[in-house]
């Protein structure tokens, strides 16, 4: 069931910027690899995506058959929630410039949770 490893995608998703307002570019701004490990529940065991972030904004190159929202707070804190029809996943952790790490549970056909790990490439 890999459509809960989506969300782990995303673990650093996007600032909002002020209307009208030009956004400064995001301390997180790059090309990333995330790694998706499922600890508990019937999902593949892990996954490993390309995404890249770009003024705050996470854009994957894969199938974007999925809805991807979420916010990294100047602090690095992370929630993202990604789903595809009546299925989702949420995850939760912490940035830093270079990394970043945390955990995330999906509901769909069952239940599964884990741990994701990112790192700027």
């Amino acid at each position: 069931m890999h459509k809960y490893a989506f969300a782990l995608l995303v673990a650093t998703a996007t600032i909002a910027p002020i209307a009208g307002a030009v956004p400064p570019l995001s301390q997180f701004d790059g090309r990333w690899s995330v790694v998706i490990q499922t600890d508990r529940g019937n999902c593949d065991r892990a996954y490993r995506y390309g995404l890249r972030i770009q003024n705050g904004n996470v854009s994957y190159a894969g199938d974007a058959a999925f809805a991807i929202s979420g916010q990294v707070l100047r602090n690095g804190k992370v929630h993202v929630r990604v789903s595809r029809g009546s299925s989702y996943a949420d995850g939760h952790g912490q940035m830093s410039h270079d990394s970043g790490s945390g955990t995330w549970r999906g509901v769909g056909m069952g239940v599964c949770s884990g741990r994701w790990f990112a790192e700027r490439r």
